[in-house]
């Protein structure tokens, strides 16, 4: 929060002192947690893992949405806490109007909530939830620590590793905004948000705001850059030059990206709304950002026509790579779903051959298979109870179905006059608010991090 106050100050927004005293609570409450537990080494259990995971992601966006409420926005707790976890999940989604003359400070901090949680999703998705076991992550346990290939196998390595990794892109991404006709600040924050996959922006009409095509295909490629595992990119860095394309699911995810691009671009050109050039370009850059997850918008896709609206409802699921700023579903376990599927049809037209599922040339063991069918069941289920909950706020159906899926899938912009790309979530009552930052932070956590906590054997454990 120091670097909003100083923003603020530069400028003199007199909303730096509310970021400079937010920051000595933080620091305050941070030290005393320090304190207490100093001297204390012992080895985290399961249940403890599970319980901190998930207070870090509430506790965060607890305190950072101070600055929301006590800033010349002065927006209420409500609103305050569900644009601090929209941030921190990288969601998106906003409840804010006006960001073309909001104060720099909040800006910036919009910025900072979405990069900070980018960088902690990788970390925990790489190096926490496969020792957790959670929806099929422990697939990439062995890609994480395996020492035979050495690839800084200890956990503190790994984590300042990606970290570094993650800074520098989000630099390179910066600078290739500025040049593109961004300003330092605009380019600072989009890259803050592009990196991460998140989507804040600070114009209302985000990147449409700048009407500029070399920026939506920057912004286009650093939120695919964004969405493929970090982790393989320190294999390239190393010198692993075919190590993105020998992936499968990095293989998977782009040719799903050009295929949905092909489509849609077909679909508007042959339809007349824009010539082929324009066409790419509004495609591209919209199903990028709805399929990765960040949830930007050059235009409304909802007027797009009917297909387009049930194709974009879809493809918000679908998500990115493990290990990477990306949430929704994932491609693995689309990957390992089908590669189940193909097995059991082999199986059923010869019952005598033996026929074993594979993952990256792997075989898929029975507790990864039984973890992603469980995901994949709880993810629908809990998307169906949070529609319903939506639904009994007053909201209509496009808005209650919509909104559950871009929480659940952590995308921002859902679909309707209300919350589509054009629209905020300011309007919604305060229930369907905490309805929704629930859901985000399901989303976010993959599930079971989070729904275990509501186990009772969990706490007698």
């Amino acid at each position: 929060m120091l670097f909003p106050a100083l923003v603020d100050a530069w400028v003199g927004n007199p909303d730096w002192q509310v970021f400079a005293v937010t920051s000595g609570i933080v620091i305050f409450v941070g030290s005393i947690l320090f304190a207490t537990n100093f001297a204390r080494h012992e080895e985290l259990t399961v249940q403890q893992a599970f319980l901190l995971t998930v207070s870090i992601w509430v506790i965060i966006p607890t305190f950072g949405a101070l600055p929301f409420v006590y800033s010349e926005l002065s927006l209420s707790y409500t609103d305050a806490f569900f644009e601090a976890m929209s941030g921190l999940s990288t969601t998106g989604s906003t409840v804010i109007t006006g960001l073309d003359g909001a104060p720099p400070g909040i800006l910036l901090w919009r910025g900072l909530l979405q990069w900070f949680g980018g960088v902690g999703i990788i970390i925990m998705a790489v190096i926490i939830l496969p020792l957790l076991q959670i929806g099929g992550m422990q697939l990439f346990k062995v890609a994480a620590f395996d020492t035979s290939e050495k690839v800084l196998p200890r956990a503190a390595q790994l984590g300042f590793a990606i970290s570094i990794l993650y800074v520098a892109l989000t630099m390179i991404c910066g600078v290739a905004l500025w040049v593109a006709g961004m300003t330092p600040f605009e380019a600072t924050c989009h890259a803050f948000t592009t990196i991460a996959t998140g989507g804040f922006s600070t114009s209302d009409g985000s990147v449409g705001h700048f009407d500029s095509s070399l920026i939506d295909y920057i912004v286009v490629m650093f939120m695919i850059v964004g969405s493929m595992p970090f982790i393989l990119y320190l294999k390239l860095v190393r010198g692993q030059s075919w190590i993105l394309w020998q992936d499968s699911q990095v293989r998977w995810f782009l040719a799903l990206l050009a295929l949905l691009v092909s489509f849609v671009t077909l679909w508007l050109w042959l339809g007349g709304q824009y010539d082929l050039a324009g066409a790419l370009r509004f495609a591209s850059f919209n199903v990028v950002s709805i399929v990765t997850g960040t949830g930007f918008a050059t235009t409304d896709y909802t007027t797009w026509g009917s297909l387009a609206i049930l194709l974009f409802f879809f493809i918000m699921f679908i998500g990115g790579c493990a290990g990477s700023t990306s949430c929704g579903i994932k491609i693995f376990r689309f990957q390992v779903l089908c590669s189940m599927l193909a097995s059991q049809l082999k199986h059923v037209l010869r019952p005598s051959g033996v026929f074993i599922p594979r993952y990256n040339g792997q075989p898929i063991t029975e507790d990864v298979a039984g973890s992603v069918i469980s995901y994949l069941f709880l993810f629908i289920a809990s998307f169906l109870v949070l529609a319903v909950g939506l639904s009994l706020t007053g909201l209509d159906f496009v808005t209650a179905v919509s909104g559950a899926g871009t929480a659940m899938a952590n995308v921002g912009p859902a679909l309707g006059p209300m919350i589509g790309p054009s629209g905020t979530f300011q309007a919604l009552p305060d229930t369907a608010k905490w309805f929704l930052t629930f859901g985000m932070l399901l989303g976010r956590l993959e599930l079971f991090a989070v729904l275990v906590l509501f186990i009772p054997t969990f706490w007698r454990a």
